[in-house]
C-alpha cells in the first residue's frame, strides 16, 4: 500500500490537531502502520518531524530489519518496534544492526519478567531506550511495573484500561487507584504484591468461558 501526497498531508494535519490540544510538553507517538511501502513510510515520517513525535511504531513488520533501518536512517523521528517479538535474540539483531531507536517488548509474550529485563539491559548497553507494550489485567500490569522499575532505560508503559471502571477491582493488595496522573508504583509486598478477586474476574469472563479452564489446544505448537 502506498500513500499519496494528499494522504500524507491529511495524516500530518491530524497529528497537528492533537499536538495543538495537548501542547508541546506531552509526549505524543503514533502506531498501526505495517502495510505501507518503505518510501511512503519515509515521506510520512518526514512530514511528521515538525510535530516532534516521541516515536513512530511498527512502520514495517519487525522481521524486515533492513527496511526498518532504511527508514530509521532517513528520518529524524525515533523508530520503535517489538510488541510481537519473543525472546531476546531478535531484539538483539535489530539493535546491533542499528534498525531501531527504541524497543517495545510485551512482557506477557516476550518471555516474562527475567527475559524482558535481559532485553532491556541489552538495549541499555547499546544506547537504545525501552518502552513496554501492555494490554491486559492488573496482574500483568504489576509484573510490568516491577520489571520497569528494575530496568535503567525504561521510558513508558502502555496502558489501555484507564476507561474500564472494574479493571482495578480485579485485584487487591495495592493502593487504589493503581494508575494515577500517568504514574504507578510497584508494590513492596512479596511477589507482585496483589491477589486476584475471583468473583470480579468471574463476573467479567468472556461469555462461554470458564475460570482457569484447561487449555489443551495450546499443548502443541501452532
Amino acid at each position: 500500500i502506498s500513500l499519496t501526497e494528499k494522504g500524507v498531508a491529511y495524516l500530518s494535519d491530524y497529528i497537528a490537531a492533537i499536538r495543538e490540544v495537548i501542547g508541546p510538553e506531552v509526549p505524543l507517538s503514533s502506531d498501526h502502520y505495517g502495510h505501507i511501502d518503505v518510501n511512503p513510510c519515509i515521506r510520512l515520517a518526514r512530514a511528521m518531524e515538525k510535530h516532534h513525535l516521541a516515536w513512530m511504531e511498527d512502520m514495517v513488520p519487525w522481521q524486515s530489519g533492513e527496511l526498518m533501518k532504511q527508514i530509521k536512517d532517513a528520518v529524524d523521528i525515533p523508530i520503535l518496534t517489538g510488541e510481537d517479538i519473543y525472546l531476546k535474540e531478535d531484539f538483539a539483531k535489530l539493535i546491533t544492526m542499528g534498525a531501531v531507536d527504541m524497543i517495545h517488548p510485551d512482557l506477557a509474550s516476550s518471555g516474562g519478567l527475567l527475559e524482558t529485563k535481559k532485553i532491556g539491559d541489552f538495549a541499555m548497553e547499546h544506547g537504545v531506550a525501552m518502552a513496554m507494550h501492555f494490554a491486559g489485567t492488573p496482574v500483568s500490569f504489576m509484573a510490568n511495573l516491577h520489571c520497569a522499575a528494575a530496568t535503567e532505560n525504561f521510558i513508558a508503559l502502555e496502558h489501555h484500561s484507564v476507561d474500564v471502571p472494574w479493571w482495578e477491582d480485579l485485584v487487591t493488595g495495592v493502593p487504589k487507584p493503581i494508575f494515577q496522573k500517568g504514574y504507578a508504583s510497584p508494590s513492596d509486598r512479596p511477589g507482585l504484591g496483589i491477589e486476584l478477586v475471583e468473583e470480579v474476574v468471574k463476573a467479567h469472563l468472556k461469555p462461554g468461558t470458564q475460570y482457569f479452564a484447561p487449555t489443551p489446544e495450546w499443548d502443541n505448537e501452532r
